[in-house]
């Protein structure tokens, strides 16, 4: 089910800067009771980026209106996903003026994961895909997800269950789909993703729990040797929630 700024529409024109250039942003929300699940923090994620990248601000009381009506379609559970593009545009790399946003939202069902993605966990790899340190983009979410992609491909007829990828230096950032927790010596720490890497809703959502809960959260550099070495590791994002690591 599709909604293209509050419309019906599976469908966008083929000027849509989105389709050109990746000139936009999105995120992914799991539906649980029929309801988009940790929806401010999407929306303020949403209202920040676009600043970063020069886009006009969303009307974020529009999107959660459009975002909650589409959620009450779903069958209790399910996967929504908001679009903003920077609209229809000409064929250089020029932004018209003025950017019209273009709202994309759809409604898709739950993936059927495996209990025991949850309980014992999951084992991951490091995949051979780098990415490119950009600070402009650090932590944002954008239309740009070629190294996810190519990522994606390198385990996808293997039996883990995700897939980690480092930085030019061989600094360990994130999962293909998720973001990536250690703890040792009962401090935890997370990659800092300042250059490259996406800072998930979810993983915002577990440091402030972890930090009220009183433990120490450190945004640091993670190196694959620190990684082997931890006590614990798990994986998260917005729609499969926490999956512990059982074997790297």
């Amino acid at each position: 089910m599709y909604r293209v700024d509050g419309e019906p529409a599976d469908q966008v024109p083929a000027d849509d800067r989105g389709l050109q250039f990746g000139d936009g942003l999105f995120e992914t929300l799991a539906v649980v009771g029929s309801k988009p699940a940790l929806l401010d923090d999407h929306l303020e994620r949403l209202r920040r980026d676009t600043e970063r990248l020069g886009l006009p601000i969303p009307d974020v009381r529009t999107l959660a209106g459009e975002a909650n009506e589409l959620a009450r379609h779903a069958d209790g559970c399910g996967v929504l996903k908001i679009l903003l593009t920077a609209g229809s545009g000409g064929r250089g790399y020029q932004r018209p003026d003025p950017v019209r946003l273009r709202r994309i939202l759809s409604l898709h069902p739950r993936p059927a994961y495996p209990k025991e993605h949850w309980d014992p966990g999951i084992p991951v790899a490091l995949t051979d895909v780098r990415l490119a340190a950009q600070p402009l983009l650090g932590g944002i979410k954008h239309l740009n997800r070629l190294e996810q992609t190519l990522a994606r491909q390198a385990w996808s007829h293997g039996d883990w269950g995700e897939g980690l990828v480092q930085d030019a230096s061989g600094h360990v950032i994130e999962g293909t789909m998720s973001n990536l927790f250690a703890t040792k010596s009962g401090q935890v720490v997370t990659p800092d993703l300042s250059h490259c890497g996406v800072a998930g809703v979810m993983r915002g959502a577990v440091i402030r729990r972890l930090r009220q809960r009183g433990w120490t959260v450190a945004e640091t550099t993670l190196s694959e040797s620190d990684l082997l070495s931890a006590d614990e590791v798990f994986v998260c994002n917005s729609v499969v929630g926490v999956l512990p690591v059982t074997r790297i």
